[in-house]
């Protein structure tokens, strides 16, 4: 197929490349020349494994290409718009504003017969505005939703080898028939695998992504919130957090106790989930969610705590060695990073803060370029007053408590996402401290 995907930062550049590494002949399109320039040299804008691999491959072959003109769109079977919405400035709805922008963009260089495809994170209800909006534009497009699961780190494997798929359609039987036939070809290689299909409607569609991100979001809040109590019972939230794990209605994952969630989709889709419910009256029914993220916020100030006491009250010029600044390993995101806002905390008190990151240095440094960046895990520690683990990044994972003590001015680690063996860290001389651990 002749594909065009309309937005190629995070989501749309991963989502072009997979498309073409699947077989088809793809653009992608985007008004950020520089970002369009680096693309079209086969390069990352932004740190994700295996995509520099795609790019490079699929550029140099002819099947992939990149533009910052909207008619390069034209001749297209099928067109993915894969932009952002944001929060709405001094709100907690979501910003709309790029999906609508595109939509009105591509719409002169659509025909009758083809497939606008949202794949972008927006309330429930805009694809059926979108599919009106279509229609007064008189294109003779069909709309089809098709929401996003991607894990940055694996957002490559998530595109190529997705856990299921799920295409929403209009109510109209001839237009679903023609979005679907045309989703099922573009995915063809995927559906071969054996991989799950939901086939729905536009409402399911888009509850899908925001519900499954609510539901991941409460759970790391539950425990965080165990780990809240445990703190003050004489609990382990690890061993907490194995025992209800081992029930099958319950599973391990995403049940860490430590700092917290960030990055750009789940902070964000569960402040405009809450909102759009508000919209529609049913404010009640996700109010809950509100919790989840205050939780979520105070494990941040938690951490900022654990580092004072383990400095006894004075914070003062005291060096503060940040291990980590992206949301999460993998990733060179900072987006409403818990990292990133533990070090500018730390920062705001007066301490000397050194912070280090494999991959989101730059991308850190632009936002807060009042820290003390350094490249090396060595040069972060050395003659430190405290260690804060909060990304938890192989490089970090697996330090040796031992080679580690030497460097430092005080043995004193915060382990934010409990990652290391308190038992090991004690017993090499450190105090330890962790979120939820005695």
């Amino acid at each position: 197929m002749r594909v065009s995907v309309i937005g190629c930062g995070y989501l749309g550049a991963v989502h072009a490349a997979a498309m073409a590494e699947l077989g088809h002949e793809v653009v992608g399109i985007d008004v950020d020349e520089n970002k369009i320039a680096a693309l079209t040299r086969g390069e990352a804008p932004f740190f994700e494994p295996g995509l520099p691999e795609l790019l490079q491959t699929h550029v140099a072959s002819g099947r992939l290409r990149f533009s910052t003109d909207m008619a390069d769109a034209a001749g297209s079977s099928i067109h993915f718009i894969a932009v952002g919405t944001p929060q709405v400035r001094g709100g907690t709805a979501a910003d709309l504003s790029y999906v609508d922008g595109s939509i009105t963009s591509l719409a002169p260089h659509t025909r009758a017969g083809d497939v606008i495809v949202g794949k972008s994170t927006v309330p429930v209800g805009t694809a059926e505005r979108l599919a009106r909006m279509i229609d007064d534009l008189g294109t003779g497009a069909v709309l089809g939703w098709n929401p996003e699961f991607l894990r940055e780190g694996w957002a490559v494997k998530d595109s190529l080898t997705p856990d299921r798929l799920v295409f929403g359609l209009p109510s109209e039987p001839d237009r679903a028939a023609i979005a679907e036939a045309a989703l099922r070809e573009a995915y063809d290689a995927v559906l071969a695998l054996d991989t799950p299909l939901i086939v729905t409607d536009f409402a399911t569609a888009e509850l899908v992504k925001v519900a499954a991100n609510a539901f991941l979001a409460t759970k790391i809040s539950f425990i965080n919130a165990m780990a809240e109590i445990a703190e003050v019972t004489g609990a382990d939230i690890v061993q907490l957090a194995d025992a209800i794990g081992h029930d099958d209605r319950i599973g391990r994952r995403f049940l860490g106790a430590g700092v917290g969630f960030g990055g750009g989709c789940l902070p964000k889709d569960i402040r405009a989930f809450t909102a759009r419910a508000e919209e529609l009256g049913r404010g009640e029914s996700v109010a809950f969610l509100k919790e989840v993220d205050a939780i979520n916020l105070r494990r941040r100030q938690k951490v900022v705590d654990h580092v004072i006491d383990a400095l006894d009250g004075e914070v003062h010029d005291k060096v503060v060695a940040v291990l980590g600044l992206a949301f999460k390993p993998h990733s060179d995101d900072v987006r409403d990073s818990p990292a990133l806002d533990v070090a500018v905390r730390l920062k705001g008190l007066g301490a000397d803060v050194r912070v280090t990151d494999p991959a989101a240095i730059e991308n850190a440094r632009a936002r807060h370029p009042q820290l003390d960046y350094r490249e090396s895990f060595e040069d972060t520690v050395t003659d430190a007053d405290v260690v804060v683990l909060v990304t938890e990044w192989d490089e970090y994972r697996y330090l040796d408590p031992a080679v580690v003590l030497p460097l430092v001015a005080r043995p004193n680690i915060v382990d934010a996402r409990n990652s290391y063996d308190p038992s090991q860290w004690r017993a090499a001389g450190w105090n330890y401290r962790g979120l939820g651990r005695r």
